[in-house]
């Protein structure tokens, strides 16, 4: 069928990744396409093909042709140049906008998407890229995707970011343009009547046990994330009973197992993988007493947003772009870079009870934004973008 016939414009969100690929970007595009479907626009998502998809329901998708990163399963690469029928899409399909929330393959289906039809390209900076590059990619061929990445958001109507501080990193990789703090959303503090009682049965519903100290660890399994840093810490936390809970996947998985067994910590971690039961999910976070996240890799992590919305509050790092919006003891934690360190802080919080609660309280007041709310910034955003395009098309 020729994407012209149905007589639709669309809202594109394109990015590397999607369903059944999960992280934080992922998730942000998900809601994306949820939130705007209901306030009655089209949407047409563009993403590398993956294996295992069973199809979106009332999505217009397009996949494109994809290998697999060897050493960040399951992530893929695009290769729209071996896929002459995305470049067709890109062409007929009746755009309003397009919105990129990766800068590689599928962004530059959008910048080309953008150019073809005359419709503004929207970039979210949402990444430390360079560190994914740099682990996956020899030198010059880092120096020459960071030269494209600049060319990309520099091509762009307009760049967003999805916290101030995000700004530094954007501009460290060379960006001179404007930028605009959009932020991200979170779906776990809806429907819920009474916060109290639905953590109480999460602790059950997951098996925790009243007297445990419940960690939990959201995202990838990967070393910039501090993972070690999380399983180190552990052996130091010896006489305090606690389950620490991982749920995510990533190259370092093996290894994080191997050396929760050379610890000997078997069994007090257990290893869930991917949890895509959303319901199931918002459990651990309710049910745990801390999220922790000991990385400096990230810029605005999803998962802390999502700890918050069900007031478990998070253990960030001290000068980390990811705990911009943290305040110690009043949303969340800070603490340095250390097992010593990151053991301290959560002894001195188990103990102190009344910590915990006031911080998950603060947290989910200052940093679990719905995405409802989010949503409508974004049409908002959408609209005069769009207006601002077509005004200076006439002229």
């Amino acid at each position: 069928m020729n994407p012209d016939s149905e007589g639709k414009k669309y809202y594109g969100l394109f990015n590397d990744s999607f369903t059944p690929v999960l992280d934080g970007v992922t998730l942000t595009v998900e809601n994306y396409c949820k939130w705007l479907k209901q306030s009655g626009r089209e949407v047409c998502v563009v993403t590398p093909w993956a294996p295992k998809f069973t199809g979106t329901e009332d999505l217009k998708l397009f996949r494109y042709f994809s290998l697999p990163i060897y050493n960040r399963h399951p992530y893929r690469y695009g290769y729209p140049r071996f896929d002459p029928f995305i470049w067709r899409h890109m062409r007929n399909t009746r755009f309003r906008l397009v919105h990129a929330h990766c800068p590689f393959s599928s962004g530059r289906l959008a910048a080309y998407a953008a150019r073809k039809q005359n419709i503004p390209l929207i970039a979210t900076f949402h990444s430390k890229y360079r560190t994914d590059l740099e682990r996956s990619l020899p030198a010059p061929m880092v120096a020459y995707q960071m030269n494209r990445l600049r060319k990309f958001y520099s091509s762009a109507t307009e760049v967003w970011i999805p916290q101030a501080a995000v700004e530094e990193t954007i501009r460290e990789y060379g960006y001179k343009g404007k930028v605009v703090v959009v932020e991200n959303g979170n779906d776990f503090s809806e429907d819920i009547a009474d916060i109290a009682d639905y953590k109480q049965k999460a602790r059950k519903a997951v098996g925790l046990a009243d007297d445990e100290t419940g960690l939990l660890f959201v995202g990838q399994h990967i070393l910039e994330k501090g993972i070690e840093i999380i399983i180190r810490t552990l052996p130091l936390l010896d006489g305090m009973k606690y389950r620490m809970n991982f749920i995510g996947t990533g190259y370092a998985l093996d290894d994080m197992k191997a050396l929760v067994k050379e610890l000997g910590l078997t069994d007090r971690v257990t290893f869930h993988g991917v949890i895509n039961d959303r319901e199931k999910l918002r459990q651990y976070y309710a049910a745990s007493d801390l999220f922790l996240f000991p990385s400096f890799y990230d810029n605005a992590p999803l998962v802390v947003r999502e700890a918050a919305a069900v007031e478990t509050p998070a253990i960030l790092l001290e000068g980390s772009t990811a705990a911009e919006l943290v305040r110690d003891g009043e949303n969340g934690f800070l603490t340095q870079r250390s097992p010593e360190d990151y053991a301290r802080a959560i002894r001195h919080i188990a103990v102190n009870p009344s910590l915990k609660t006031k911080a998950g309280k603060g947290a989910s007041v200052t940093l679990a934004r719905p995405w409802s709310d989010v949503i409508d910034e974004v049409i908002q955003r959408y609209d005069e973008i769009i207006a601002r395009h077509e005004h200076s098309t006439k002229k």
